[in-house]
């Protein structure tokens, strides 16, 4: 398998039937970025590495966190983790030790305004920063994100359904007025994320799609400059996906990390091969690649490796 490029896009040869099959074994991911092993959003990143959590800010060395996890997340104050034990810690700024948020949880999406959370029983619950409610959102959910004012989840079926501000075209439909309640935007989708007013989703055959603001690009040519108000295709043989506040990158099927949007352009371009997982922020990225190495960057910029404290 290779990587060739058309028309300024990069893709995979051979295409598309061994992306499907490989996007639809993973049943997409269930976490802020490409795996629960990474998590970035605005200033804020975090890492399991070798079953140790690690917690960091912008470029400052991260600290080893004294807490058992198999997910990791992270909002603009909080960072959060998963434990073994179904029970979702919350760490804020400053606080030495965790928190418990909520119990019996099996995966979890957090951002600014709150968390995502699937129970052991499967059902979606909503957990608002700003109080102690819990509400159920819906049952039979495979994956979902929480944007800077737009959530979005997907059923087992491969329906996305969106709720939240729709002024940028978050929802991918044309609208640009929110609703009441969550609705049905697009099918087939393996993986959806979300970030600072936009968000990229992946299908099950491998295509990448984006919609939402685009003054940076994002989320590819489409109503570059302003905002795409429909789901469009950046690009296709995609098997993970990542977006921060104006960048958004995607793993290919050979590992190749590939990025686009501010200091990038609008069309995917090569960052780095071997790659297995990837997160972004506001202007980081973290990646973690095949030989257990950790990397960050800001856009644009060369990657480095990380040492971690043991």
């Amino acid at each position: 398998m290779k990587c060739s490029a058309r028309g300024g896009r990069y893709v995979i040869v051979p295409a598309m039937v061994a992306t499907a099959v490989a996007v639809m074994a993973t049943g997409g991911t269930r976490a802020d970025s490409s795996s629960p092993l990474l998590a970035a959003y605005y200033d804020r990143q975090m890492a399991i590495i070798d079953g140790a959590v690690y917690a960091w800010e912008d470029d400052a060395a991260p600290r080893r966190l004294s807490v058992q996890g198999i997910q990791v997340g992270v909002g603009r104050d909080t960072s959060y983790v998963l434990g073994p034990d179904g029970g979702l810690r919350a760490f804020g700024d400053g606080a030495e030790e965790p928190r418990t948020v909520v119990r019996g949880i099996n995966w979890f999406a957090a951002g600014d305004t709150g968390v995502l959370a699937v129970t052991a029983a499967g059902v979606l619950h909503w957990l608002p920063s700003d109080t102690k409610d819990r509400l159920e959102v819906a049952r039979d959910v495979a994956t979902a994100a929480v944007g800077d004012g737009a959530n979005y989840y997907v059923k087992r079926s491969g329906a996305l359904f969106v709720k939240g501000k729709a002024h940028r075209g978050q929802y991918g439909d044309g609208r640009l007025q929110a609703t009441d309640d969550f609705i049905e935007t697009a099918r087939d989708v393996a993986r959806i994320t979300a970030h600072t007013g936009h968000a990229i989703l992946l299908k099950r055959s491998g295509e990448v799609m984006g919609t939402g603001g685009n003054i940076y690009g994002p989320v590819g040519r489409h109503g570059l400059g302003d905002k795409a108000d429909r789901w469009s295709t950046i690009s296709i043989g995609a098997r993970a996906i990542a977006t921060g506040a104006s960048h958004s990158l995607a793993i290919r099927q050979d590992g190749l990390l590939v990025a686009w949007g501010s200091e990038y352009g609008p069309e995917p371009v090569p960052v780095m091969a071997g790659v297995t997982a990837v997160a972004a922020g506001s202007s980081t990225t973290i990646a973690l690649k095949q030989d257990g190495t950790l990397w960050q960057w800001d856009r644009g910029d060369e990657p480095r490796r990380l040492d971690l404290p043991r």
